[in-house]
């Protein structure tokens, strides 16, 4: 737009002294036409003079006006340069900050990323932990295994158990102690939450009688490990016997009654079975 004002500022002086001359140089009528044509060559009519002369000063005229209207051209000229240096520094300056805030948000980026992966990488170490965590606590717990019973149910006076015609199973109901749960007095099985080597021990008590000793077996799973006997004809007798086992998860141990033996108690609970983890493996 500033382009187009000054070229429309040089032309149109230009445009008003082309028809200046032009209507200057001109004659006025048909007569001085002729005139003019039959005339010398060196010998001008008075009129051709004056409008010569008077056409000078016009010239003059629009010479100082385009002077003037050349130097605000100059001048605006200059101011757009101006101008145009200081936007042209103003856009390199913007430029550079431009290039610096996409390094920033590059460096931003890569920080944030990097912040993501460590902080994937300090999750994955919490999970870790907690997990391990978790398992030493299970594996403490699971190693917290002990238990002992007796025959007699608290607050009975005497009992006797058999003789029976076949092995049966006792149940010792009268729980002592049952760290990690791993007994259960109602049916009088130990059940091994681990693998890992356990020891157990179990007391027999009975009367003295010619035809009935006191006998139980230590039984894991299905297989007799130790036998408790014991027999006299009077008074009364008592046995115990007793064993470290490797047992894995699930296995189980008990203590089995032996056919045609009685087995006797009191409220001073003379029959027990216990046992406990000795270490996993």
């Amino acid at each position: 737009m500033h382009r187009q004002r000054i070229e429309m500022a040089l032309i149109l002086p230009l445009v008003l002294l082309s028809i200046c001359c032009v209507s200057a140089a001109e004659p006025q009528d048909e007569a001085e036409k002729v005139i003019i044509s039959t005339q010398p060559a060196g010998n001008k009519p008075q009129s051709v003079l004056n409008q010569q002369q008077n056409c000078i000063p016009d010239i003059n005229s629009v010479l100082r006006d385009i002077s003037v209207q050349l130097a605000e051209v100059k001048v605006e000229m200059k101011h757009l340069q101006r101008q145009n240096e200081e936007q042209s520094t103003t856009l390199k300056e913007l430029e550079l900050q431009k290039n610096e805030l996409e390094k920033l948000q590059q460096q931003q980026q890569q920080q944030i990323q990097t912040q993501a992966a460590e902080l994937v990488t300090i999750k994955t170490k919490a999970n870790i932990s907690e997990k391990q965590v978790e398992a030493l606590r299970k594996d403490r717990e699971v190693r917290q295994v002990a238990f002992s019973a007796a025959l007699l149910v608290s607050g009975s006076e005497t009992t006797t158990i058999g003789p029976f015609n076949t092995h049966t199973n006792l149940i010792f109901k009268n729980v002592f102690e049952n760290i990690g749960n791993a007994y259960n007095p109602e049916t009088g099985l130990f059940t091994a939450p681990v693998r890992g080597a356990y020891h157990f021990e179990f007391y027999i008590f009975g009367p003295g009688e010619t035809s009935h000793p006191s006998a139980a077996i230590l039984m894991k799973n299905e297989q007799k490990i130790c036998f408790a006997y014991d027999h006299q004809p009077s008074y009364y007798v008592k046995s115990a016997n007793g064993a470290t086992l490797l047992l894995e998860v699930g296995d189980i141990v008990f203590v089995r009654q032996w056919e045609n033996s009685k087995i006797y108690d009191t409220c001073n609970n003379h029959n027990t079975f216990s046992g406990h983890l000795l270490f996993t493996m």
